[in-house]
């Protein structure tokens, strides 16, 4: 899943999008709400996770011009600012959630994950595919029972398919998902992740669960 991080502060910033780097997002970084709106406009974005105090125009404004654009992005305000009333104005301006500095990275990531599996519809953090199961709080794959062990990339491809379902998903839409804008692979790198996935999670089983859809893209499903 892809994340758009706001935060003015440079250092923390880094953090967070390092952060959630390492558990499996793709993670880009702006530092005021202007930019942020033409990042969103540019992409599209899981989640969203924005200070409030900031240049230009601050956290609230963006996110109340993103709603009254219609864009639905999921939101989290992570900001110093904790009165009940800026906590009450975030909330009704649209953001689905709202964080005080100083916060647990942990909880912070666990936030993430409750938003993007609501906008996906989904009651847990635990998706399955016929013997195949993600655990994407846990960060754990298992198939038949057997762990799987995957890099930190082929997680969020992995994860990117079996959230659609069955249903299709395209070239397009994997690297806008799970690569960033500072990407500079090749562009075969989905044809690389995929056989690694099929390498991971098919080898060795008689029911083959990662499809390619010819012309179109890749499917998890049971039935080709």
């Amino acid at each position: 899943m892809r994340i758009l991080v706001v935060e003015d502060e440079r250092d923390l910033n880094r953090i967070i999008v390092k952060r959630l780097t390492a558990a499996g997002y793709a993670a880009d970084a702006c530092f005021d709400g202007a930019e942020a709106l033409d990042y969103l406009a540019g992409a599209d974005y899981d989640a969203a996770i924005f200070d409030v105090m900031m240049p230009r125009m601050d956290g609230f404004t963006a996110v109340r011009r993103m709603r009254e654009d219609g864009d639905r992005t999921p939101v989290l305000f992570l900001t110093a600012r904790d009165a009940v009333a800026d906590r009450v104005e975030g909330l009704d301006l649209g953001a689905n959630d709202y964080l005080i500095k100083p916060f647990s990275f942990d909880e912070l990531l666990a936030r993430v994950r409750v938003m993007t599996r609501r906008s996906a519809g989904a009651a847990t953090s635990v998706y399955v595919c016929g013997d195949l199961s993600l655990d994407e709080a846990a960060h754990k794959v298992t198939r038949a029972g057997r762990a799987i062990d995957l890099s930190a990339r082929e997680f969020a491809v992995l994860s990117c398919l079996i959230r659609a379902k069955g249903g299709v998903v395209s070239r397009e839409a994997l690297e806008n998902s799970v690569w960033n804008y500072d990407w500079e692979g090749g562009t075969n790198v989905v044809d690389v992740y995929i056989s690694y996935l099929r390498r991971k999670i098919d080898a060795g089983f008689e029911k083959k669960l990662l499809h390619t859809v010819r012309g179109v893209g890749w499917a998890l499903r049971e039935e080709g």
